[in-house]
């Protein structure tokens, strides 16, 4: 480990505030066409019927025949639309919650990120990050598909109340299957994706160790190791399937049945001259659409996934942030590091204590022992990886809790064992830090390490 520091003093940097959300004008625009689709819907069957009224009577029905072409264009027009936005809230609100757990996951004690396997945190990333961004299209298209039933109801009970009636009786039923699909359905979702995180994490690691697995020719047990939950999975899936073909097998029988009825009711009105050829077309057509709230499944089921997973994703986004001060370096500092009375404590043993140890700066210390001795420990808090249970750790004299950011991730940097090279070169590899290094400091620090030799050829 090796002490130094840069004589300039840095601005304190504020911390990063929680990221704002794309606030609710995607699902709005979603919500309004939709709506608006759903009334045009509504609107059809009537204007329909009473323009087959004016032409078995030689009316004059061209006024009412221009209005049903113009409901069933703009409702074409207004389904595009729908889909548009639908697609951009989408993408928009998938971004927003990807952004949040990924800066939640970078901003924590990393410590605090140990649970969470890489294929963990891939899964909560992308599988997860994307049903969560789907939840508020969806949320706003189940409100949107309840006004065409409920205005269909309205419409029918204006046609004729005796048809309405028949309808509204088959109505709680329906309700019932929405309600059981919603509570069946959340609890094998979750078990679904934890699923799906298990056989992520698995294959993360066979991928990480791809070197010693081939040296040691245990492909086809790592094979089966990975993809032993597999069998569960599909289980898993198959139930979810069940559960919503079950909802759909329902609603599809129900449907039928309450339109059957209502039709029939209907042509017995209309035998007994209470309702015209055109009330008829437009009862029976108002009974299809308020029975179709059966078709509220498919979005009540998207609605759920996207539940279980925002909760999913919120966990990284909740996890403890790494807090700074406000404090800055003295610029006449040396960079001596100091450790007071530290002592770090992991499930009840003590794992690290150390008292009155300084690192002068320009010196370079090698920390030497055996596995399980502390080194690693030692490492992360005396650059503050983590913080310890007891005493302080001090650079110059400031205690590395109170310095801000900047000024903490300036002045000290870590070489991994494994490291990630993030950037494009290895100019930016070199350069990576809190602050940004000019050419000429990139080429020094590289002569410095004795790598300007091999980078050049």
């Amino acid at each position: 480990m090796r002490t130094s520091r840069s004589r300039a003093s840095r601005a304190p940097e504020a911390r990063d505030g929680a990221a704002a959300g794309p606030g609710r004008a995607p699902e709005v625009l979603v919500l309004l066409c939709s709506v608006a689709a759903a009334l045009a819907t509504v609107a059809q069957p009537v204007v329909l019927g009473r323009t087959l009224d004016l032409l078995l009577r030689d009316g004059d029905a061209a006024p009412w025949l221009a209005l049903s072409a113009a409901l069933l264009v703009s409702e074409l027009l207004l389904d595009s639309l729908t889909a548009l936005f639908t697609g951009r809230c989408n993408a928009t609100w998938t971004a927003h919650v990807r952004a949040r757990a990924l800066t939640g996951l970078l901003d924590a004690v990393p410590d605090s990120a140990r649970p969470f396997s890489p294929g963990d945190v891939g899964t909560r990333l992308t599988l997860n990050a994307t049903d969560a961004g789907g939840a508020p299209a969806a949320r706003a298209a189940l409100a949107a598909s309840l006004v065409t039933p409920l205005g269909a109801l309205v419409a029918l009970a204006l046609v004729d109340p005796w048809v309405a009636a028949c309808v509204c009786a088959g109505l709680p039923a329906l309700a019932l299957v929405l309600r059981t699909f919603a509570r069946d359905t959340g609890a094998s979702v979750a078990a679904y994706q934890r699923t799906q995180s298990r056989i992520a994490s698995a294959l993360l690691e066979a991928l990480d160790g791809t070197a010693t697995i081939g040296a040691a020719g245990t492909g086809k047990r790592e094979r089966a190791r990975i993809l032993a939950p597999l069998a569960e999975l599909a289980a898993q899936g198959r139930h979810m399937w069940a559960l919503h073909g079950r909802a759909l097998a329902r609603s599809g029988v129900l449907v039928p049945l309450l339109t059957l009825v209502a039709t029939g009711v209907a042509g017995l009105r209309l035998a007994a001259g209470d309702l015209s050829v055109g009330e008829l077309l437009a009862a029976g057509r108002y009974a299809q659409l308020t029975a179709g709230v059966g078709g509220a499944a498919s979005l009540l089921g998207a609605i759920v996934r996207g539940r279980a997973a925002r909760d999913r994703t919120r966990e990284l986004e909740r996890l403890p942030a790494l807090a700074h001060g406000t404090e800055l370096l003295p610029p006449a500092g040396t960079g001596e590091l100091e450790l007071r009375a530290v002592r770090v404590v992991r499930d009840g043993r003590e794992v690290l204590r150390a008292d009155h140890l300084r690192v002068p700066g320009g010196s370079t210390v090698a920390v030497v022992g055996r596995g399980g001795a502390g080194k690693s420990v030692l490492a992360a808090v005396a650059g503050r990886l983590i913080d310890p249970d007891e005493g302080q750790v001090l650079l110059d004299g400031v205690r590395l809790d109170r310095l801000t950011r900047e000024a903490l991730r300036t002045e000290v940097a870590f070489a991994f064992e494994r490291p990630v090279l993030g950037g494009g070169t290895i100019a930016d590899a070199v350069a990576a830090g809190a602050r940004r290094a000019s050419p000429d400091e990139v080429e020094r620090a590289a002569c410095a390490a004795g790598a300007d030799g091999f980078v050049r050829r």
